[in-house]
């Protein structure tokens, strides 16, 4: 039950984030994007606030080898950068570009009721299935 209320919490605190810095707004968003034309930089010191906030927290983390509530810690161990993470990298960047929205936010903004989020995490959900369904296939 422990672990059930810390991650409710995170997602909580997580949410209000999202909400708080403008990330769950596409027009926000599209304008961080548009570097050729009315530039919106606010979203950049959110970003940078996450990967301070990121990097003090991995750096506690690779420290332990138990969490605060005693699981096991499964810190990520691939160093190396190949295609598939590049092509996803892109996919992702295109999408977040044409949508103004990237999952953590379209998943907020769908719970506040956006129906371009609705739309977008939908498409998200597709789009993650059918890679399963290739990955899957290209395994086998």
């Amino acid at each position: 039950m422990p672990l059930l209320l810390s991650a409710f919490a995170a997602g909580l605190v997580f949410g209000l984030g999202l909400i708080l810095s403008g990330m769950t707004d596409p027009a926000k968003v599209l304008a961080f994007l548009d570097l050729a034309g009315r530039w919106d930089p606010s979203l950049a010191l959110v970003m940078g606030g996450a990967i301070a906030v990121g990097l003090v927290g991995f750096t506690v983390a690779r420290q332990r080898t138990v969490s605060l509530l005693g699981s096991a810690m499964k810190l990520p161990s691939a160093r190396h950068i190949d295609r598939r993470l590049v092509a996803g990298g892109l996919l992702f960047g295109a999408g977040w570009g044409v949508a103004g929205f990237c999952p953590g936010p379209a998943l907020v903004a769908m719970a506040m009721g956006h129906p371009k989020a609705l739309l977008f995490v939908a498409a998200m959900l597709v789009g993650m299935g059918l890679f399963e369904l290739v990955d899957r296939r290209r395994k086998a």
